[in-house]
This record gives C-alpha cells, structure tokens and sequence, in this order.
C-alpha cells in the first residue's frame, strides 16, 4: 500500500491489524510502515488508539502484536461460522471410532477453552462443557498448543505459566515441562496422564493450517478404568486423519 491521503482512518487502522495479524511475531512500527508507508505521526496515533482498544500489545523491545480482543474476534470468525455443521460432523465420526468424548480446543488468555466437542455415551464420564478453561501446562490440548509456538516463545511463557500441582503426576516445573514440550513437538501429539485430574487420562494433537501454523487442538479424554496407555496411543492415530480433514474446513 503506497501513501494515500484519502483512504479513511477505519482502513487504516484494519490495514494495521492485517499486517500485524499476518506477520507471526511481533513487529516495530517501522517494519508495519514497510508494508503500510503511512505518515509516521498518523501511524503512532492510530497503534497508540488499537493499543488503547486491546487490539494490539506491545510486548518485547516495544513490539506490536496481535491483542487478546484480536485473537478473540478471529476465533469467532474461525470457529462460529458455517464450517461448524462440517466441524461437527467430524468430531461425531472421530467420536465413534475412538469411543470417548472428543473435544475441540483452542487457547485463550487464561488457558485452553473447549469450544465444540461430542459427548461418549458410556455412563461413566467425565464432564467438561463447551466454554470450559482449562490448565495449559496439565492437559494434552495445552501441551499441544505450547509445543508449536516458536521455542523461544514458548521458553517465556512456560517460565510465566502458573504450574499449580493438580495432581500428583502434574508437571510442576518450567524445566521439566519445556523438556516435556520438546518430546511432544517431536513427536506430533500429546497426552495427558492423570495430570489435570486423578483417574482421567487424554490425547492430543494440533491442527494447524497449510502453512503449519497453529489453530485448535483435537482432543479426547476418558477415565483410566476403560483406558490404559496402550489405548491412547492406539486411539490418537484417529485424530491425525481427523486433523487433517479439520484442516480442510477451517482453513
């Protein structure tokens, strides 16, 4: 976009969020210029409006990224439009084949929220509602949402995670679980042993885009009466062929 005086403020100010939410890391504001080429004065102004409205933060070395209202809004605009009917109808295939409750996850400010999932129909089970918030650093869903962030990423906000012991098998320090992180990045998902809460076990894996960027975790869970750790590893290979097709809807 070259200098054009009479392009109004609202596009500017969307043309800043396109950049920002494009890039992938954070930006200066003379890297956002570079694709923007606005008058500097009117740029500060309107980062310093985006900043004010929670749509930008500024994060390491006074860099702009995406703000949680941002992330929020793109969520929506992701998962609440007319792919849900096709999402749902793979999560009730997956939910058939594996036998437990499947879950769609996505990260937020506070932790993981489970925002479409198909229930077992097996007596015993374990409740988390759509719009539960769940622990990044004890659920298979968080662990696959931190294994793809970039590694330095990840390192800062594993040291900034609150790692309260849920259970006697939760992963309590940042050392352990980046080591823990590095193992699931490796290997492509991640489970949950008893690490969120007692008597319940879970797997993991990413959905990414086609440029492998991170969107949702697919997820199931169950109690250890009916699942051992041969299950799971058995049963996670179903979510890959679901991830995949889940990739086709939501990108």
């Amino acid at each position: 976009m070259r200098k054009s005086p009479n392009i109004p403020t609202s596009i500017r100010m969307v043309k800043i969020i396109e950049v920002v939410g494009k890039a992938g890391n954070p930006l200066t504001l003379a890297e956002i210029n570079r694709e923007l080429d606005l008058p500097k004065q009117s740029l500060h102004r309107l980062c310093d409006r985006l900043l004010e409205e929670g749509y930008l933060v500024k994060v390491e070395n006074r860099r702009l990224a995406s703000g949680e209202k941002l992330r929020t809004l793109a969520r929506h605009i992701y998962f609440y439009a007319d792919q849900k009917i096709v999402r749902h109808q793979i999560l009730q295939k997956v939910a058939q084949k594996i036998g437990e409750t499947i879950n769609l996850v996505v990260p937020e400010a506070k932790g993981m929220t489970y925002i479409d999932r198909v229930e077992t129909d097996w007596p015993l089970r374990i409740q988390l509602p759509i719009g539960s918030n769940v622990p990044f650093h004890c659920t298979a869903s968080g662990k696959t949402y931190l294994s793809k962030l970039p590694s330095r990423e990840r390192r800062i906000l594993t040291n900034n995670l609150d790692l309260s012991q849920l259970t006697e098998n939760t992963i309590c320090t940042s050392s352990a679980l980046i080591e823990e992180l590095e193992r699931v990045s490796d290997q492509g998902f991640a489970l949950d042993m008893e690490e969120f809460i007692p008597g319940m076990v879970a797997a993991a894996v990413p959905i990414s885009d086609k440029d492998g960027n991170y969107i949702a975790s697919l997820a199931f869970h169950g109690p250890t009466q009916r699942l051992s750790l041969d299950d799971l590893l058995k049963k996670k290979d179903f979510l890959f062929d679901s991830a995949k097709q889940l990739q086709e809807v939501m990108t």
